[in-house]
């Protein structure tokens, strides 16, 4: 389900951005301009990451890896005490025309890039910055991670007002406390089976886990849920597609990327150019948790955190290193 979600997103995504490239150029390039950033120093610091190429690199010709950070942020995709809640590599082969989605557990317990002594939850990571995040998932799967794109969570709420709601599938019925930024008041009520929901609604379903006995296994069901809900209205009429522009506008601030504007146009405009359709599949690390100390909390305030089966790390960099061939 997953992969069938991540193709019919990506299809949506180069169907709609190409037409801006096409059409409204300068509309497409507003958006761009205030979503592009370059990548910092932190970065450029990690031994994997020491190749200047890798940001130069053509990704119409060759393989790259995306690392796609989801933030907790209910307040701007800046926000330096956000947590990376969402923490997923996109393994693209052009040549191929193959996508591997790599998702690692926000709970992952791993050695921040640079530190030595206590291990610590991934998602903790993000409190020195993407870039932190990025050197130390390359150094937990020995691999080089070539861009990063940022999102808030906010931007989930957003587009789902922008479209007047989406339905939703809830296997239970549920009563939770929304924590809307604008009505601190707000609670959301569930009930088994098919519904429409608000923004706050569906991101508070989306991240809900502690009602379920599997916990993130369910939320990431939830999540899925969600996303497909918003595929669903945004290609249910031609009236969404018009609000594309508006809806760049409105979740702009919520995304950034160390992709240039020349590699994301050149990227649509070669996809167009092409037509061609997308394998993707997906890998996940796997293990058990456990409470045990990090690095961020110190040895006197223990976490719940996820000790990744090395079986299953070697199989994850075996799988994208196999997507990186040419």
């Amino acid at each position: 389900l997953a992969a069938k979600i991540a193709a019919t997103v990506f299809s949506i995504l180069i169907a709609t951005a190409g037409a801006f490239v096409l059409r409204d150029t300068a509309t497409f390039n507003a958006f761009l301009d205030r979503v592009t950033e370059p990548t910092s120093d932190i970065a450029a610091s990690s031994a994997s990451s020491s190749d200047a190429s890798s940001a130069q690199k053509n990704l119409t010709e060759h393989p790259f890896i995306l690392y796609i950070s989801g933030s907790d942020s209910r307040t701007s995709v800046d926000d330096p005490t956000a947590r990376s809640d969402v923490n997923i590599l996109a393994v693209v082969n052009p040549i191929h025309h193959k996508i591997l989605l790599v998702s690692i557990p926000r709970d992952t317990y791993v050695h921040l890039h640079g530190t030595t002594g206590l291990r610590d939850k991934l998602t903790h990571a993000a409190y020195y910055g993407i870039d932190m995040s990025r050197a130390t998932i390359e150094d937990f799967l020995g691999i080089t991670i070539d861009h990063t794109l940022k999102v808030s969570f906010d931007t989930v709420v957003q587009v789902v007002d922008q479209l007047g709601g989406v339905e939703i599938y809830s296997d239970r019925a549920l009563y939770l406390h929304a924590e809307s930024s604008t009505d601190p008041a707000k609670y959301c009520q569930y009930y088994a089976g098919t519904q429409t929901v608000d923004g706050d609604c569906a991101l508070r379903f989306a991240r809900e886990r502690k009602s379920y006995t599997t916990g993130d296994m369910h939320r990431g069901e939830n999540q899925q849920a969600v996303l497909s809900g918003i595929i669903t209205k945004f290609m249910s009429s031609r009236s969404y597609l018009f609000k594309v522009p508006e809806i760049l506008g409105v979740v702009a601030d919520s995304f950034r990327t160390s992709l240039s504007r020349d590699q994301i146009t050149e990227f649509l405009r070669w996809q167009l150019s092409t037509g061609a359709g997308w394998q993707i599949e997906t890998a996940n690390i796997e293990g058990v948790g456990d409470l045990l100390p990090t690095y961020s909390m110190g040895p006197d305030d223990p976490r719940w955190v996820l000790l990744a089966d090395e079986s299953s790390i070697t199989a994850v960099s075996a799988a994208i290193k196999s997507y990186l061939a040419e």
